[in-house]
Protein backbone atom coordinates (compact mmCIF):
# COMPACT_ATOMS: atom_id res chain seq x y z
CA UNK A 1 0.00 0.00 0.00
CA UNK A 2 1.46 3.35 -1.03
CA UNK A 3 1.82 5.76 1.82
CA UNK A 4 -0.85 8.20 2.83
CA UNK A 5 -0.86 11.09 0.75
CA UNK A 6 1.32 9.84 -1.81
CA UNK A 7 0.45 10.19 -5.72
CA UNK A 8 0.37 8.43 -8.37
CA UNK A 9 2.74 7.46 -10.72
CA UNK A 10 0.89 6.04 -13.60
CA UNK A 11 -2.87 6.07 -14.48
CA UNK A 12 -4.42 3.75 -16.76
CA UNK A 13 -7.82 3.80 -18.72
CA UNK A 14 -8.93 0.52 -20.13
CA UNK A 15 -10.43 0.03 -23.60
CA UNK A 16 -9.78 -1.88 -27.27
CA UNK A 17 -8.22 0.29 -29.81
CA UNK A 18 -9.58 0.86 -33.39
CA UNK A 19 -12.21 3.12 -34.49
CA UNK A 20 -14.71 0.11 -34.11
CA UNK A 21 -14.64 0.26 -30.71
CA UNK A 22 -14.65 4.26 -30.06
CA UNK A 23 -17.19 5.51 -27.67
CA UNK A 24 -18.03 1.69 -26.41
CA UNK A 25 -19.22 1.23 -22.92
CA UNK A 26 -16.09 -1.07 -23.06
CA UNK A 27 -13.90 1.62 -23.74
CA UNK A 28 -14.82 4.40 -20.97
CA UNK A 29 -11.62 3.94 -19.52
CA UNK A 30 -10.13 5.45 -22.64
CA UNK A 31 -12.48 8.01 -22.52
CA UNK A 32 -11.73 9.22 -18.95
CA UNK A 33 -7.87 9.67 -19.92
CA UNK A 34 -8.40 11.19 -22.66
CA UNK A 35 -9.72 13.78 -20.76
CA UNK A 36 -7.03 13.90 -17.84
CA UNK A 37 -4.45 14.28 -20.56
CA UNK A 38 -6.16 17.65 -21.62
CA UNK A 39 -6.35 18.81 -18.47
CA UNK A 40 -3.08 18.11 -17.17
CA UNK A 41 -1.72 19.49 -20.69
CA UNK A 42 -0.24 16.03 -21.64
CA UNK A 43 -0.56 14.38 -25.20
CA UNK A 44 -1.06 10.72 -26.35
CA UNK A 45 1.47 9.54 -28.76
CA UNK A 46 1.41 5.84 -29.87
CA UNK A 47 4.74 4.39 -28.24
CA UNK A 48 5.76 0.31 -29.48
CA UNK A 49 7.93 0.17 -26.06
CA UNK A 50 4.45 -0.23 -24.25
CA UNK A 51 2.04 -1.20 -26.68
CA UNK A 52 0.04 1.83 -25.80
CA UNK A 53 -0.68 5.40 -26.22
CA UNK A 54 1.11 7.04 -23.51
CA UNK A 55 1.53 10.43 -22.15
CA UNK A 56 3.17 12.77 -19.54
CA UNK A 57 2.95 15.83 -17.74
CA UNK A 58 6.38 14.97 -16.01
CA UNK A 59 4.50 13.47 -13.30
CA UNK A 60 2.63 11.27 -13.84
CA UNK A 61 2.42 8.54 -16.99
CA UNK A 62 -0.74 7.97 -18.68
CA UNK A 63 -1.53 4.79 -20.95
CA UNK A 64 -4.22 3.47 -22.72
CA UNK A 65 -2.94 -0.32 -23.91
CA UNK A 66 -3.28 -0.71 -27.67
CA UNK A 67 -2.91 -4.51 -27.25
CA UNK A 68 -6.97 -5.58 -26.80
CA UNK A 69 -8.73 -5.64 -23.40
CA UNK A 70 -7.45 -9.24 -22.28
CA UNK A 71 -3.66 -7.88 -22.88
CA UNK A 72 -3.64 -4.84 -20.91
CA UNK A 73 -1.13 -6.08 -18.26
CA UNK A 74 1.32 -6.85 -21.02
CA UNK A 75 1.53 -2.87 -21.75
CA UNK A 76 1.40 -1.87 -17.83
CA UNK A 77 3.78 -4.28 -16.49
CA UNK A 78 6.04 -2.94 -19.08
CA UNK A 79 6.08 0.66 -18.12
CA UNK A 80 5.64 0.14 -14.49
CA UNK A 81 8.56 -2.59 -14.66
CA UNK A 82 10.52 -0.10 -16.22
CA UNK A 83 10.41 2.83 -14.31
CA UNK A 84 10.19 0.51 -11.21
CA UNK A 85 6.76 1.87 -10.10
CA UNK A 86 4.60 0.09 -7.08
CA UNK A 87 1.62 -1.21 -7.86
CA UNK A 88 -0.03 0.81 -5.34
CA UNK A 89 0.78 3.76 -7.42
CA UNK A 90 -0.90 2.38 -10.28
CA UNK A 91 -4.45 4.03 -10.96
CA UNK A 92 -6.85 1.57 -13.29
CA UNK A 93 -9.67 3.09 -14.83
CA UNK A 94 -12.73 0.60 -15.94
CA UNK A 95 -16.11 -0.13 -17.08
CA UNK A 96 -18.09 -1.91 -15.09
CA UNK A 97 -21.87 -3.35 -16.15
CA UNK A 98 -22.21 -4.46 -12.23
CA UNK A 99 -22.55 -1.08 -11.33
CA UNK A 100 -25.77 1.94 -12.34
CA UNK A 101 -25.12 3.60 -15.28
CA UNK A 102 -22.79 7.18 -13.96
CA UNK A 103 -21.93 5.44 -10.54
CA UNK A 104 -18.53 5.17 -9.53
CA UNK A 105 -16.40 2.72 -6.98
CA UNK A 106 -12.86 3.36 -5.77
CA UNK A 107 -11.51 0.52 -4.46
CA UNK A 108 -7.25 0.00 -3.20
CA UNK A 109 -7.58 -3.41 -3.85
CA UNK A 110 -9.40 -6.55 -4.54
CA UNK A 111 -10.16 -8.93 -7.33
CA UNK A 112 -10.85 -8.59 -10.71
CA UNK A 113 -14.27 -8.80 -10.53
CA UNK A 114 -14.61 -10.79 -14.01
CA UNK A 115 -13.24 -7.61 -15.90
CA UNK A 116 -10.48 -9.20 -18.32
CA UNK A 117 -8.32 -6.12 -18.24
CA UNK A 118 -8.07 -5.76 -14.77
CA UNK A 119 -7.77 -9.70 -14.68
CA UNK A 120 -4.86 -9.25 -17.24
CA UNK A 121 -2.68 -6.34 -15.06
CA UNK A 122 -3.57 -8.40 -11.71
CA UNK A 123 -1.78 -11.49 -13.03
CA UNK A 124 1.27 -9.93 -14.78
CA UNK A 125 1.95 -7.34 -11.70
CA UNK A 126 1.51 -10.58 -9.73
CA UNK A 127 -0.98 -8.74 -6.73
CA UNK A 128 -4.41 -7.56 -6.07
CA UNK A 129 -3.18 -4.25 -4.52
CA UNK A 130 -3.93 -2.54 -7.60
CA UNK A 131 -5.78 0.63 -6.99
CA UNK A 132 -8.96 0.87 -9.48
CA UNK A 133 -12.18 3.40 -10.26
CA UNK A 134 -14.41 1.58 -11.49
CA UNK A 135 -17.37 3.55 -13.83
CA UNK A 136 -21.02 2.00 -14.15
CA UNK A 137 -22.17 1.23 -17.50
CA UNK A 138 -25.20 0.03 -16.48
CA UNK A 139 -25.93 -3.81 -16.50
CA UNK A 140 -27.43 -6.04 -20.15
CA UNK A 141 -29.76 -8.31 -20.22
CA UNK A 142 -28.91 -11.71 -19.10
CA UNK A 143 -27.10 -13.69 -21.81
CA UNK A 144 -26.31 -10.13 -23.83
CA UNK A 145 -23.09 -9.38 -21.56
CA UNK A 146 -20.64 -9.23 -24.68
CA UNK A 147 -23.43 -7.32 -27.27
CA UNK A 148 -24.07 -4.56 -24.07
CA UNK A 149 -20.02 -3.65 -23.39
CA UNK A 150 -19.21 -3.53 -26.67
CA UNK A 151 -22.11 -1.60 -27.71
CA UNK A 152 -22.76 2.06 -27.66
CA UNK A 153 -24.57 4.21 -25.50
CA UNK A 154 -28.38 5.19 -25.98
CA UNK A 155 -29.24 9.10 -26.93
CA UNK A 156 -31.06 9.13 -23.53
CA UNK A 157 -27.48 7.89 -21.63
CA UNK A 158 -25.36 10.30 -23.64
CA UNK A 159 -26.10 13.28 -21.09
CA UNK A 160 -25.78 10.91 -18.12
CA UNK A 161 -22.44 9.64 -19.21
CA UNK A 162 -20.73 13.02 -19.86
CA UNK A 163 -21.62 13.72 -16.34
CA UNK A 164 -20.34 10.43 -15.47
CA UNK A 165 -16.78 10.78 -17.44
CA UNK A 166 -16.41 14.47 -15.60
CA UNK A 167 -16.99 13.06 -12.53
CA UNK A 168 -14.36 10.30 -12.57
CA UNK A 169 -11.68 13.03 -13.80
CA UNK A 170 -12.51 14.69 -10.90
CA UNK A 171 -12.40 11.69 -8.70
CA UNK A 172 -8.73 10.92 -10.19
CA UNK A 173 -7.45 14.44 -9.42
CA UNK A 174 -8.85 14.55 -6.11
CA UNK A 175 -7.27 10.90 -5.28
CA UNK A 176 -4.12 12.64 -6.71
CA UNK A 177 -4.51 15.75 -4.45
CA UNK A 178 -5.67 14.35 -1.65
CA UNK A 179 -5.55 10.08 -0.59
CA UNK A 180 -7.36 7.45 -1.84
CA UNK A 181 -9.35 6.77 1.52
CA UNK A 182 -10.31 10.39 1.00
CA UNK A 183 -11.48 9.74 -2.59
CA UNK A 184 -13.73 6.95 -1.76
CA UNK A 185 -15.76 8.66 0.79
CA UNK A 186 -16.18 11.80 -1.39
CA UNK A 187 -17.05 9.22 -4.86
CA UNK A 188 -18.60 6.31 -3.73
CA UNK A 189 -21.54 7.08 -2.51
CA UNK A 190 -22.65 9.96 -4.91
CA UNK A 191 -25.98 9.28 -6.82
CA UNK A 192 -25.74 10.49 -10.29
CA UNK A 193 -28.89 12.34 -11.26
CA UNK A 194 -29.22 13.11 -14.95
CA UNK A 195 -28.99 16.82 -16.09
CA UNK A 196 -32.41 18.34 -17.49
Amino acid sequence: MAPEGSTFRLLVGLGNPGREYSGTRHNVGFAVLDRLAATMGATFRADKKWQADAASNGRVWLLKPQTYMNLSGESVSALVRFYQIEPARVLVVLDDMALPLGRLRIRERGSHGGHNGLRSILDHLGTQDVPRLRVGIGSSEPGAAVGHVLGRFAVDERALVEQSLDRAVEAVRFAQENDLPSAMNKFNNHTPTSPL
